[in-house]
């Protein structure tokens, strides 16, 4: 049995994480993998933190891509073979020429919940302009949105199953940039890495638009470590590298920015 109330202290997403444990004692007394639904990235963060302290089950993550944001998760015993492939995900096109009537990753995922599902049932939608999109979502709802999802904004659409490997997917644009701080505060690394100045920064931090490693953070003095995810909604995220010392008791970071 799973210390499941040990396990959900101090969490943020206790709900969500709630549901895992579940499933992973469910896994753990069936001997079979289960499957999550769609998680998003600060969900699948705190899971991840949650489950590396548990021997008894494995996690395998994916979300059809390598740079998915949302991913399901499978579980299992950890006596059983888990790979990417036992994560059941499938990708669909939305096909129409939306020339004259550009449509947003917003109207995609409305015309896909307009038809009455739900979102932790779909994963991410890649935009690809006057084209259409294409979306992740779970195998049970290729042939409801094949028959219902008919129109985005004005366009009408042809909805049909693609194969994963056809996601035409774009690789994010990344800045390599170093710089050279007294401290390794939050404030001081993430205005030299998004080009901005330290009290905007701030200001970013205080009005809770920041989150490092996908949880939100509201001091500015919180200390960064070598691994750490900045976000910052609207302005993308930010990669701490390697950090070093120099001989002024300085420290000079390497950034990864993700445009």
């Amino acid at each position: 049995m799973l210390p499941r109330e040990e396990l959900l202290k101090g969490v943020d997403n206790r709900d969500s994480v709630a549901r895992v444990i579940d499933q992973a004692q469910q896994a753990i007394k069936t001997w079979e993998v289960v499957l999550t639904d769609f998680l998003s990235p600060p969900e699948l963060a705190e899971i991840q933190r949650v489950f590396n302290r548990l021997t008894e089950v494995q996690l395998v993550v994916w979300g059809g891509y390598p740079q998915a944001e949302r991913q399901r998760i499978a579980i299992a015993r950890s006596e059983l073979p888990l790979d990417q492939s036992q994560v059941s995900l499938v990708a669909v096109e939305i096909a129409g020429n939306f020339l004259f009537d550009t449509a947003s990753h917003r109207d995609f995922l409305g015309a896909m919940l307009g038809t009455g599902i739900v979102r932790e049932k779909t994963g991410d939608i890649i935009v690809l302009g006057e084209r259409g999109a294409q979306a992740i979502v779970a195998p049970e709802l290729v042939e409801f949105l094949e028959m219902s999802l008919k129109q985005v904004r004005s366009v009408p659409v042809k909805t049909q199953q693609i194969e994963v490997t056809e996601l035409k997917v774009r690789e994010p644009k990344k800045k390599e940039l170093t710089t050279v701080e007294a401290s390794l505060r939050l404030d001081a690394i993430a205005s030299a890495g998004f080009g901005m100045s330290r009290s905007k920064m701030v200001d970013f931090i205080d009005a809770g638009d920041v989150r490092v490693n996908w949880k939100e953070v509201t001091q500015a003095s919180s200390q960064l470590k070598s691994g750490d995810l900045i976000a910052i909604r609207s302005k993308g995220r930010l990669e701490v590298g390697e950090i070093a010392v120099t001989k002024k008791d300085r420290y000079r970071v390497q950034l990864t920015r993700y445009i």
